[in-house]
């Protein structure tokens, strides 16, 4: 039996390949004799250079960037063996998880980190930089990351305007004129964990606001605001990128890279696919195993789960495993799922959810494997 254990990370729990062996712990005393293939996956949030650069062989390092709060934090920063090609990840310089959750509120944070981290890619001589713009605490455009990069962005006054979420409130025209002309020379691929548009009921700031601390009496003019800014800097760039799927990925951060930068956009999950050969890892597999903290409605919009399950062969079982269950999960159903299994034990505080993840998933997955047993018994006798 060939089971095929590819799962995202449990977001402030559990990173993806402590993930896969929590799950892989639990199916050994069900099914010890077991084929097993762990591929710890990410879909443009957290954990994406390490699942791009193992699949490359490359070499991760850290480098101090700006933090989502203007202090500075230790990123990590991935290129592949020639060098050529560097993988970031906008949560190592603006992640949810470097904001303590009282302090949450993306109206305070910024991406400019980011732009570090790109800059630094092109001054080692990187020649092409993929980009993944998921689990962010930003709600700002990219304006932090457009920033460091050399544009310049400003009040009705005149004066300059940095980049954090509450500026776009601010912000009445910008220039070029300082931008790193380097940019002209790097192909920048955007790797997006979601689809969602840039404004609207659907896009970042009404669907993923609140997650980060927004208010929710300011959604609306948040969201204006984004619209408003994306107007102003779209006019000055000749373009208009607010309606292209997967521009709110990031908070904004997707409309950013492709204003600013002339990125491609592309959903992070295929693009990780792609580069661990998930596909033909699973033609032949007998049980597909996925998971991510939370599964809900928007689970297949662009996330892991969905992704891997679309790889697997139509006569294997495709079970989910998750921290909590959401509003919306039943659509998975449509879409190739056989079960989703939730971990969380009991009401308990958050810090001991967090904390127990990893005895809870392999628990479950014993519980999962167990049921898988007692059903194959059942279709041999």
């Amino acid at each position: 039996m060939k089971v095929v254990i590819a799962p995202d990370s449990f977001k402030e729990s559990l990173p993806a390949d402590e993930v896969a062996r929590a799950i892989q712990a639990g199916f050994l005393s069900i099914f010890p004799k077991a084929e097993y293939h762990l591929l710890p996956i990410a879909d443009g949030g957290e954990g994406t250079v390490k699942a791009l650069v193992s699949a490359h062989k490359g070499r991760i390092k850290s480098i101090s960037v700006t933090g989502p709060l203007g202090i500075p934090v230790e990123a990590k920063i991935a290129f592949s063996i020639d060098g050529k090609t560097a993988f970031i990840e906008m949560a190592e310089a603006c992640g949810l998880h470097l904001v303590p959750i009282d302090s949450r509120n993306p109206l305070h944070t910024t991406s400019f980190g980011v732009g570090e981290l790109m800059l630094h890619a092109i001054d080692q001589g990187a020649k092409e930089l993929i980009i993944g713009v998921g689990g962010s605490s930003t709600n700002d455009g990219g304006v932090g990351m457009a920033s460091a990069l050399g544009y310049q962005f400003f009040d009705e006054q005149g004066n300059p305007v940095k980049g954090t979420g509450k500026d776009l409130f601010r912000i009445a025209s910008l220039s070029d004129m300082n931008r790193d002309r380097r940019l002209d020379t790097v192909r920048i691929t955007v790797a997006a964990d979601v689809d969602n548009p840039l404004t609207g009921n659907n896009g970042a700031t009404y669907i993923y606001g609140p997650q980060k601390g927004l208010p929710m009496d300011l959604l609306n003019e948040m969201d204006q605001a984004m619209s408003g800014f994306f107007k102003i800097a779209g006019d000055y760039m000749e373009t208009d990128v607010s309606s292209l799927p997967g521009s709110g990925a990031g908070g904004g951060m997707g409309a950013g890279l492709l204003l600013f930068t002339g990125a491609q956009l592309r959903k992070g999950i295929d693009l990780v696919l792609e580069h661990l050969k998930v596909k033909e890892i699973c033609q032949d597999a007998d049980i597909v195993i996925v998971g991510e903290g939370k599964i809900d409605s928007q689970t297949i919009f662009g996330k892991a789960p969905a992704g891997v399950a679309k790889c697997a062969p139509r006569k294997a079982k495709v079970i989910a495993i998750c921290g909590s269950v959401g509003e919306g999960s039943e659509a998975l159903y449509d879409h190739g799922f056989d079960a989703i299994f939730p971990t969380i034990p009991a009401m308990l505080p958050i810090e001991n959810i967090l904390s127990g993840a990893f005895a809870n998933i392999e628990r479950t997955s014993r519980n999962v494997a167990a049921l898988l047993r007692n059903e194959r018994d059942g279709s041999n006798g």
